[in-house]
């Protein structure tokens, strides 16, 4: 990746705020096999600063679609280039710090590593890679986000 591709984002929730088009490729390493989830995500003020992502959209894994959704909060970091992920229940997920443009961090669970690469290309777009190692998963994960415009 060519650094000059890099956006960097000064106010991560400011950034962040609003509903952004979602689409996510999954790829099982192990099993060669994928899956795609299509749809939206929405941030949204939570009380007390910050922003709640609420994610919904479907889910298609070896031909099945179902609904899909997640939730993750937004909470400010020590700067506003920086943010705090927890997950829906207040557990910590990981540190984001975008004022780069770019992020990497690492999150284990249980006896899997998730390692999240994040980039953002533009004003208006950004994308999550994360790859997810274990006894049990080899897994690949690329999300893309396109900000919803009112013309669009």
């Amino acid at each position: 990746m060519e650094m000059g591709e890099l956006w960097p984002v000064p106010d991560v929730l400011a950034y962040l705020a609003g509903h952004w088009r979602t689409a996510r490729s999954v790829r099982d390493l192990a099993g060669g096999l994928e899956g795609r989830f299509e749809g939206r995500t929405s941030f949204d003020a939570l009380d007390g600063g910050g922003l709640i992502g609420r994610e919904s959209g479907a889910f298609t894994w070896q031909g099945v679609t179902r609904p899909a959704e997640r939730t993750l909060r937004y909470e400010p970091g020590s700067g506003p280039g920086r943010v705090d992920v927890r997950f829906a229940d207040g557990r910590p997920f990981h540190g984001l710090d975008l004022s780069s443009g770019h992020h990497v961090a690492d999150h284990p669970c249980a006896a899997d590593l998730y390692r999240g690469e994040f980039t953002v290309r533009g004003p208006d777009r950004w994308r999550t890679v994360w790859r997810v190692g274990g006894p049990a998963k080899d897994l690949l994960l690329t999300t893309d986000y396109l900000r919803e415009t009112p013309d669009a």
